[in-house]
Protein backbone atom coordinates (compact mmCIF):
# COMPACT_ATOMS: atom_id res chain seq x y z
CA UNK A 1 0.00 0.00 0.00
CA UNK A 2 1.31 3.39 -1.21
CA UNK A 3 1.10 6.34 1.26
CA UNK A 4 -0.03 9.21 -0.21
CA UNK A 5 0.25 12.57 1.99
CA UNK A 6 -1.83 14.82 -0.38
CA UNK A 7 -5.40 16.64 -0.37
CA UNK A 8 -7.15 13.55 -0.76
CA UNK A 9 -5.88 12.62 2.98
CA UNK A 10 -6.77 15.96 4.34
CA UNK A 11 -10.37 15.01 3.40
CA UNK A 12 -10.21 11.43 4.82
CA UNK A 13 -9.06 13.04 7.73
CA UNK A 14 -11.77 15.46 7.79
CA UNK A 15 -9.83 18.62 7.18
CA UNK A 16 -10.96 19.72 4.12
CA UNK A 17 -12.18 23.03 5.07
CA UNK A 18 -9.15 24.36 6.05
CA UNK A 19 -7.42 27.17 3.87
CA UNK A 20 -4.76 25.91 1.05
CA UNK A 21 -2.30 27.25 2.96
CA UNK A 22 -2.75 25.48 6.54
CA UNK A 23 -3.41 22.15 4.59
CA UNK A 24 0.29 22.20 2.93
CA UNK A 25 1.57 23.34 6.50
CA UNK A 26 -0.51 19.92 8.01
CA UNK A 27 0.65 17.76 5.04
CA UNK A 28 4.10 18.61 5.88
CA UNK A 29 3.52 18.29 9.38
CA UNK A 30 2.47 14.93 8.84
CA UNK A 31 5.59 13.86 7.00
CA UNK A 32 7.68 15.07 9.86
CA UNK A 33 5.83 13.36 12.40
CA UNK A 34 5.69 10.00 10.65
CA UNK A 35 9.39 10.47 9.52
CA UNK A 36 10.23 10.46 13.06
CA UNK A 37 7.82 7.92 14.52
CA UNK A 38 9.09 5.16 12.17
CA UNK A 39 12.51 6.54 12.67
CA UNK A 40 12.21 6.05 16.63
CA UNK A 41 10.88 2.46 16.06
CA UNK A 42 13.22 1.25 13.95
CA UNK A 43 16.05 2.49 15.40
CA UNK A 44 14.59 0.91 18.59
CA UNK A 45 15.31 -2.46 16.96
CA UNK A 46 18.31 -1.76 15.29
CA UNK A 47 21.81 -2.42 17.17
CA UNK A 48 24.52 0.33 16.86
CA UNK A 49 26.31 -1.14 14.08
CA UNK A 50 23.03 -1.11 12.19
CA UNK A 51 22.63 2.40 13.51
CA UNK A 52 26.08 3.09 12.47
CA UNK A 53 25.74 1.05 9.12
CA UNK A 54 22.04 2.94 8.38
CA UNK A 55 23.09 6.41 9.20
CA UNK A 56 26.36 6.66 6.49
CA UNK A 57 23.04 6.12 4.37
CA UNK A 58 21.80 9.19 5.65
CA UNK A 59 24.17 11.22 5.91
CA UNK A 60 25.56 10.70 2.55
CA UNK A 61 21.71 11.85 0.93
CA UNK A 62 21.56 7.94 -0.88
CA UNK A 63 17.79 7.40 -0.19
CA UNK A 64 17.96 4.87 -2.35
CA UNK A 65 20.79 3.08 -0.58
CA UNK A 66 18.85 3.87 2.69
CA UNK A 67 15.60 1.83 1.26
CA UNK A 68 17.78 -1.06 0.27
CA UNK A 69 19.52 -1.39 3.20
CA UNK A 70 15.93 -1.15 5.04
CA UNK A 71 14.68 -3.90 2.82
CA UNK A 72 17.34 -6.38 3.47
CA UNK A 73 17.77 -5.87 7.47
CA UNK A 74 13.97 -5.12 8.27
CA UNK A 75 11.68 -6.37 5.85
CA UNK A 76 9.02 -5.04 7.88
CA UNK A 77 9.96 -1.58 8.04
CA UNK A 78 6.60 -0.61 5.49
CA UNK A 79 4.61 -2.37 8.04
CA UNK A 80 6.01 -0.20 10.92
CA UNK A 81 5.28 2.89 8.43
CA UNK A 82 2.02 1.80 8.14
CA UNK A 83 1.01 1.62 11.63
CA UNK A 84 2.46 4.90 12.60
CA UNK A 85 0.46 6.17 9.79
CA UNK A 86 -2.40 5.09 10.91
CA UNK A 87 -1.70 6.30 14.71
CA UNK A 88 -0.86 9.16 12.92
CA UNK A 89 -4.12 9.52 11.05
CA UNK A 90 -6.43 8.51 14.85
CA UNK A 91 -4.58 11.05 16.29
CA UNK A 92 -5.45 13.61 13.62
CA UNK A 93 -8.88 13.07 13.63
CA UNK A 94 -9.35 13.69 17.19
CA UNK A 95 -7.90 17.44 16.80
CA UNK A 96 -9.99 17.96 13.58
CA UNK A 97 -13.08 19.63 15.02
CA UNK A 98 -10.48 21.93 16.96
CA UNK A 99 -7.93 22.87 14.05
CA UNK A 100 -11.67 24.08 12.02
CA UNK A 101 -12.92 25.89 15.00
CA UNK A 102 -9.31 27.31 15.25
CA UNK A 103 -9.11 28.07 11.25
CA UNK A 104 -12.78 29.61 11.19
CA UNK A 105 -11.69 31.83 13.84
CA UNK A 106 -8.69 33.17 12.20
CA UNK A 107 -10.85 33.99 8.80
CA UNK A 108 -12.83 35.79 10.60
CA UNK A 109 -10.09 37.99 12.63
CA UNK A 110 -8.82 38.69 9.11
CA UNK A 111 -11.77 39.60 7.58
CA UNK A 112 -11.43 43.11 6.74
CA UNK A 113 -12.17 45.50 9.66
CA UNK A 114 -14.00 49.06 8.41
CA UNK A 115 -11.53 52.03 8.06
CA UNK A 116 -11.98 54.48 10.70
CA UNK A 117 -12.95 58.09 9.81
CA UNK A 118 -10.40 60.76 9.93
CA UNK A 119 -9.21 61.86 13.87
CA UNK A 120 -10.78 58.23 15.34
CA UNK A 121 -8.74 55.09 15.49
CA UNK A 122 -9.64 51.81 15.02
CA UNK A 123 -10.18 49.33 17.48
CA UNK A 124 -7.29 48.29 19.18
CA UNK A 125 -5.10 50.96 17.28
CA UNK A 126 -3.50 53.89 19.37
CA UNK A 127 -4.95 57.44 17.93
CA UNK A 128 -3.36 59.97 15.50
CA UNK A 129 -1.59 62.37 17.74
CA UNK A 130 -2.81 65.45 15.26
CA UNK A 131 -6.94 65.76 15.09
CA UNK A 132 -8.18 68.40 13.05
CA UNK A 133 -8.00 71.07 16.39
CA UNK A 134 -4.18 69.98 17.23
CA UNK A 135 -2.74 67.25 19.53
CA UNK A 136 -5.12 64.52 20.39
CA UNK A 137 -4.27 64.12 24.34
CA UNK A 138 -4.48 60.51 25.01
CA UNK A 139 -7.12 58.92 27.06
CA UNK A 140 -5.66 56.79 29.58
CA UNK A 141 -3.26 57.50 32.19
CA UNK A 142 0.03 56.73 33.11
CA UNK A 143 0.72 53.46 34.46
CA UNK A 144 -2.83 52.18 33.37
CA UNK A 145 -2.91 49.42 30.54
CA UNK A 146 -5.52 49.38 27.76
CA UNK A 147 -8.00 46.53 27.90
CA UNK A 148 -8.16 44.47 24.70
CA UNK A 149 -10.82 45.25 22.39
CA UNK A 150 -13.85 43.38 22.14
CA UNK A 151 -13.72 40.04 20.37
CA UNK A 152 -9.77 40.15 20.45
CA UNK A 153 -8.41 36.34 20.66
CA UNK A 154 -5.14 35.10 21.25
CA UNK A 155 -3.48 33.67 18.23
CA UNK A 156 -3.89 30.11 17.82
CA UNK A 157 -1.41 27.03 18.15
CA UNK A 158 -1.39 24.40 16.23
CA UNK A 159 0.77 21.49 17.57
CA UNK A 160 3.73 21.62 16.50
CA UNK A 161 5.64 18.51 16.08
CA UNK A 162 9.66 18.35 16.30
CA UNK A 163 11.77 19.38 13.16
CA UNK A 164 14.08 16.05 14.21
CA UNK A 165 14.50 13.63 11.15
CA UNK A 166 15.72 10.75 12.15
CA UNK A 167 16.40 7.88 9.53
CA UNK A 168 13.09 6.68 8.63
CA UNK A 169 11.85 4.10 5.75
CA UNK A 170 9.74 5.81 2.49
CA UNK A 171 6.35 7.12 2.88
CA UNK A 172 4.80 4.34 0.84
Amino acid sequence: MALKLDNDLIKELGLDALPEQEKQLLLRQIYEKLEMNVGVRLADQMSNEQLDEFEKFVDASDDKGAFSWLETNFPNYKDVVNDEFEKLKAEIRQYAPQMLAVAAQNSQASAPQPQPQYGQSAPGQQPYPYGPAGPVQPQQQPGQYQQAPQGYQTPPQYPQYPSQQPPAGPAQ
